[in-house]
């Protein structure tokens, strides 16, 4: 049997009104006998440590090794990472995640996507291809350095590298929460996966392009609100189509985003990410044309009042419109209103998306802080001082002003006419 040790380590941290603090940690030592790997074990009390060496101890002297009763597997973990997300995320985001899920715990069929698609819709094996495992079976703490990266470069091979990035990003995320759920300590994540592969980048307009059509949207009475609005205030379509008049506070000049549109048009009370709830100002001219829109968007008793709903159909020239006041579903929104527009405009046939990279390449452009540009954006992968940047809605007005005016100006600062993908 091997030896279990306690040590003591001093760490010191900087407290935020500028002194410092020592803690002290006790650490329990031991070496897994199933795997031979260093397994190590942080305590902030001596008697809490000494009790868990005794167990450890008594442990090994059994043949059980202590640690395996509680680390899940990468299956488990997988699963649990998704009830956390449950109720905190949509539905639609929640179906993405596990998509995933045979990419990190397998096993993965080795073979085309539509062989994919097919074993998964049928549960036979194409022929002429075959089941790989991935890391399902394994321990969170076996999980090594080397694992993720040979797991990581199968995946690249297998399904491909931007479906390779996804997963590991999701696999951080899920061994993060069970390491804090459990109190145990993890191989690093390997660093510089992916380097030096081109990126995938987004075309979005310039902001002449944008002046151009924000120009045409104000004489636009049907549908001109209907594709300004993404590049003024920087929603994801869902959140736009999901938007109702209660979310528009004219009083205080600012858009509540607080759900979306799923795609069979129904209302989810909940955002791409928690982040993604938020407050954002608006320009003066959003402003305008909002106001402008609120008496003449369509309406039907029993429905949401939606600011962006179907607007129905003219019987006769010059006659109020019909049947309006519906949910707008994402694809006849691109059809019938964003393509139409870009080539009847003569511009590049963007997606809707793109006005939203747009919003925030802008706003970068114009000198505004990243953090204020991340907290309008609403973006989930904030980091901590994000979420401390108290001053951040209050300075948004100035923020949007500054957009508004990026888009007037002739001489605008130019900004790169595509972003990079994984930016966003």
């Amino acid at each position: 049997m091997g030896a279990v040790n306690i040590s003591k380590r001093n760490m010191t941290r900087k407290l935020r009104t500028g002194g410092t603090v020592v803690l002290q940690r006790y650490i329990v030592s031991y070496t897994d006998p199933k795997t031979g790997q260093r397994a190590q074990k942080f305590f902030d009390r001596q008697k809490d440590a000494q009790a868990h060496q005794a167990k450890v101890m008594s442990d090994l002297r059994q043949g059980v090794y202590a640690d395996d009763r509680k680390v899940p597997t990468i299956a488990e973990a997988f699963d649990n990472w998704l009830d956390d997300r449950r109720g905190q995320v949509k539905k639609t985001t929640i179906d993405g995640y596990a998509l995933y899920r045979a990419c990190i715990v397998g096993p993965l069929l080795a073979g085309t996507v539509e062989q994919r698609v097919f074993y998964g819709r049928t549960g036979e094996v194409p022929k002429g291809t075959k089941l790989m495992p991935m890391l399902g079976h394994k321990k969170v703490t076996a999980l090594t350095t080397a694992d993720i990266r040979a797991w990581h470069r199968l995946l690249c091979d297998t399904v491909g590298p931007y479906m390779a990035k996804k997963a590991q990003s999701y696999l951080k995320t899920l061994i993060g929460l069970a390491a804090e759920d459990h109190n145990l300590r993890l191989a690093p994540m390997p660093r510089r996966l992916g380097r030096g592969k081109p990126k995938i980048e987004k075309t979005i307009l310039l902001p002449e392009q944008v002046q151009k059509l924000l120009d045409h949207a104000k004489q636009d009475r049907d549908y001109g609100i209907y594709y300004a609005f993404p590049f003024l205030v920087g929603t994801r379509p869902s959140e736009q189509l999901g938007l109702l008049w209660e979310d528009v506070d004219f009083e205080n000049r600012v858009i509540h985003i607080r759900r979306m549109q799923e795609k069979d048009g129904s209302l989810c009370e909940t955002t791409k990410t928690s982040a993604g709830v938020r407050d954002v100002p608006m320009s003066v001219m959003l402003y305008d044309m909002l106001m402008e829109w609120k008496d003449r968007c369509p309406k039907r008793d029993g429905c949401p009042h939606r600011v962006f709903p179907n607007i129905g159909f003219r019987s006769f020239f010059g006659k109020p419109r019909k049947g309006g006041g519906n949910f707008l579903l994402y694809g006849n929104f691109r059809a019938r209103v964003w393509v139409r527009i870009l080539k009847k405009l003569d511009l590049p046939p963007v997606t809707p998306h793109s006005a939203r990279h747009c919003f925030i390449s802008t706003l970068q452009a114009q000198g505004v802080e990243i953090a204020l540009v991340s907290k309008l954006a609403g973006h989930a992968n904030a980091s901590v001082t994000l979420g401390h940047y108290t001053h951040a809605v209050r300075g948004g007005e100035d923020a949007v002003e500054k957009l508004a005016k990026a888009f007037q100006s002739p001489t605008a600062t130019p900004i790169a006419a595509t972003l990079p993908e994984a930016s966003l």
